[in-house]
């Protein structure tokens, strides 16, 4: 069973994440609409990663004998710079996200939640995995600067990314 205060934070946690997948799904229409479709579904796919997330946290939710409430979504951006404000903002993003789940962990740890700390630990990999890849599309970007021919097999490379659903989520079914 989940103390309340855990419950709580599992459940902000939750809406971050579902945030997220609209700040992801923002930002794809944005790519697309500049002329960038490889970045615009690497989005997309990014958008599906972040509902996994989500789906995750609700079902241990309801796995510990907790409630999910779910709150309304707030804003997200809609304009960027240029593709390369993007994937900075994607970093910047992500960089919160590691601190939110951070914090989480470090909640369970003061309250001796183990069952919740195993669980996070996912999270905590995949969130080095989410910094390294915002990082090297960014490095990318630096390199090619104006190259249209860069931007392109860049573009081209990043549209191949597929969607795999998350391993927590594959093992559940």
């Amino acid at each position: 069973m989940l103390n309340k205060k855990i419950e709580e934070a599992l459940n902000a946690q939750i809406n971050a994440e579902l945030w997220s997948a609209y700040l992801y799904l923002s930002m794809g229409a944005y790519c697309h609409s500049n002329g960038n479709p490889g970045m615009g579904k690497w989005f997309e796919v990014q958008f599906q990663e972040e509902q996994d997330h989500a789906k995750i946290l609700f079902n241990y939710v309801i796995q510990r004998g907790g409630r999910v409430t779910l709150a309304p979504i707030d804003a997200v951006p809609t304009e960027w710079k240029s593709v390369l404000d993007v994937f900075e903002s994607t970093l910047a993003h992500e960089q919160k996200v590691t601190s939110l789940i951070n914090n989480l962990f470090a909640l369970t740890s003061a309250e001796n939640d183990y069952a919740t700390q195993s669980a996070l630990k996912w999270f905590i990999d995949e969130q080095v995995e989410e910094e390294e890849t915002a990082q090297n599309i960014i490095d990318n970007l630096k390199m090619i600067k104006d190259n249209g021919y860069g931007l392109y097999m860049l573009d081209k490379e990043l549209g191949s990314r597929t969607y795999t659903q998350a391993a927590p989520l594959a093992s559940a079914e």
